[in-house]
């Protein structure tokens, strides 16, 4: 696996737990087991989106790029909620961002 897709992986994960307890204390903390785990593991597979191998591209290019997926796969997660959790949706689409910015350093664009 490469680098760039551990770290997407990783950042995902990371970025999921962050989601979490955000998603927990909006809840009151009375946020269900399942509503948690959904939220976390779509932050997962954001992070296996962006972590694919593109095509290298400009910085520029490369966060919009992320900001689109963010929204793309943060948007199955925010029609699961009936359209109900904004914020998570938001915080989707940049977390994209975030991650599509810290891969795009060059210590993870390498092939192995």
């Amino acid at each position: 696996m490469k680098r760039r897709m551990k770290a997407a992986l990783l950042g995902g994960a990371l970025l999921g737990l962050v989601c979490v307890a955000g998603a927990y204390v909006r809840s009151g903390f009375n946020a269900s087991p399942e509503f948690v785990f959904s939220l976390w593991y779509n932050r997962v597979i954001l992070g296996l989106v962006v972590g694919a191998p593109w095509k290298t591209t400009d910085k520029r290019k490369a966060l919009l790029r992320g900001a689109l997926f963010g929204l793309l796969v943060s948007f199955a997660f925010y029609s699961s909620t009936g359209f109900q959790d904004h914020v998570s949706f938001i915080a989707g689409i940049l977390y994209g961002v975030i991650l599509e910015g810290w891969l795009s350093r060059s210590a993870f664009s390498g092939s192995d």
